[in-house]
């Protein structure tokens, strides 16, 4: 992969503007394109339009849970081993085109291309393991009955992806619900429906017609989409407060749910942990990713003995920090999504910085950029924050993180669990069972100690608190794409 990524940028096109025109992107309905009016997708590195793409309607909406609903029937009956192969060749087609895909993440999200491929990497990577998971009948008996408990399709599949990892969390939906049986609509985020469109259309000679949709849409096609009666299950990832609104709408229909929602991840670093693996970890998700990750490290505490080394080898890898556009090779800063996600998150910091607290970092003075136009922040370290600020009690999502000193171990895992949120946290220690005493009392989904972050597809994602309903992966997220069924027989 890494010798990937040094010839990519060589193939980038001179005129990416032409090159994504020449795309031709359509929604995908029933196998075929479907006519729209066209919308425009703004580069967040440039804060320029980069592209054109089909916006959908409610009429899309109907047509494409029509189409859903007419294929469900074949494709349910379809032999499971038969859909894990078409999933597999759908793999192989997104690994087969990955240069294009990854241009198309780097144009609609603005983070460096290397980090658009290796998204790409990482998703030819879950579908093919999602594809090979099992869901195990298992048997029952007692006197006169013997019954096995199987797993039944839902039927039509909602799936709504985020705006920051437009792929990857596209295709673990897409490989769930197909390898259920469910047949699926994708609806990805305004802000970035390029892959998916793409997706969709080079998936029509894999999957039978209806089997795979694609549209587009606001926050109203998104509603319509939920809301349709024949939709029986919904997969969401975004924000807390969006996930309340899809489980309000679908409440009536009692329609299955898995929500993946916002983190306010803590990580507790302890008195002997090793600081350049956590400084690391810390400027890889959580700055130089623009904190764009809902399971990237949002509260930083650290104990006061090594708080201020921890906080100074932050910053100098702060200093190689390099904003500018996501074909540059130089580049290496992701800018926020959009510009209301940048004064969302300029505002989080100006608040903290008026109660007194006190910024560390580059500015962009010292940070080299190309896109002044862009939606980027500067990364910062910021000391002085109470628990009661913004920054730390809400989720920023943007690189700009709080980091607070501790000296009581006690007191620092209350105040890592004094928030709403739970998706994941972690303890970094040279005493794997000292972290391990901290980890296990943590209020989140997953704990992990000496890492942050590290998903797989092979391992279950739970969910705690306002972060959601569910479980994602390994065979949970087939799982919860599937109804279970009791054959009970009188012997």
């Amino acid at each position: 992969m890494l010798a990937e990524f040094e010839t990519i940028y060589a193939e980038v096109p001179a005129d990416l503007a032409g090159w994504l025109a020449v795309q031709q992107l359509s929604l995908t309905i029933d196998g075929a394109d479907a006519a729209a009016a066209e919308e425009q997708v703004i580069h967040p590195a440039s804060g320029k339009v980069i592209a054109s793409y089909p916006q959908s309607g409610t009429d899309h909406v109907n047509a494409a849970i029509m189409a859903a609903d007419r294929a469900f029937s074949g494709w349910s009956r379809t032999p499971v081993a038969e859909r894990r192969r078409m999933l597999e060749q759908f793999a192989d087609i997104l690994w087969e085109r990955r240069v294009t895909i990854a241009m198309l993440i780097a144009a609609e999200t603005g983070r460096p291309l290397r980090r658009a491929f290796s998204e790409l990497f990482f998703s030819v990577n879950y579908v093919r393991t999602l594809a090979a998971q099992e869901l195990v009948e298992r048997d029952y008996s007692q006197e006169g009955i013997s019954a096995r408990l199987v797993h039944r399709p839902l039927g039509v599949a909602a799936a709504i992806a985020p705006w920051n990892g437009p792929v990857i969390l596209a295709v673990a939906k897409i490989a769930n619900a197909l390898l259920a049986g469910d047949t699926l609509v994708l609806r990805p985020a305004p802000q970035t429906p390029l892959s998916a469109l793409y997706m969709g259309m080079i998936a029509r000679d894999i999957f039978p017609a209806g089997v795979f949709n694609v549209i587009t849409g606001d926050a109203a096609v998104g509603a319509s989409l939920v809301k349709h009666p024949d939709v029986a299950k919904i997969s969401f990832t975004g924000s807390t407060a969006t996930g309340r609104l899809i489980a309000e709408a679908a409440a009536p229909g009692l329609k299955r749910l898995t929500l993946e929602l916002g983190g306010n991840d803590a990580a507790i670093v302890l008195d002997d942990a090793d600081l350049d693996a956590v400084a690391d970890a810390v400027y890889r998700i959580s700055l130089e990713n623009a904190g764009q990750f809902c399971a990237a490290i949002k509260r930083l505490y650290v104990h006061a003995s090594v708080h201020d080394c921890l906080r100074d080898r932050i910053v100098e890898l702060m200093q190689g920090a390099v904003a500018g556009s996501a074909f540059d090779k130089q580049s290496t800063l992701a800018p926020l999504q959009s510009a209301t996600q940048q004064t969302r998150v300029q505002g989080f910091l100006d608040d903290a910085l008026s109660r007194g607290a006190r910024r560390t970092g580059p500015d962009f003075s010292t940070v080299g950029t190309e896109a002044r136009g862009g939606f980027f922040i500067a990364p910062a370290l910021v000391e002085g924050c109470d628990e009661d600020f913004p920054l730390v009690a809400d989720e920023q999502f943007g690189p700009v993180l709080p980091i607070i000193a501790f000296d009581d171990e006690a007191d620092a895992l209350r105040r890592a669990n004094a928030n709403p949120y739970g998706l994941g946290g972690s303890v970094w220690s040279g005493d794997i069972d000292r972290a391990l005493s901290i980890a296990e009392n943590m209020h989140c989904g997953t704990a992990w100690v000496n890492q942050h972050g590290a998903f797989s597809a092979a391992l279950p994602m739970p969910f705690a608190g306002q972060s959601g309903l569910g479980m994602d992966y390994a065979h949970y997220g087939v799982l919860e794409h599937s109804r279970s069924m009791l054959l009970n027989v009188k012997t």
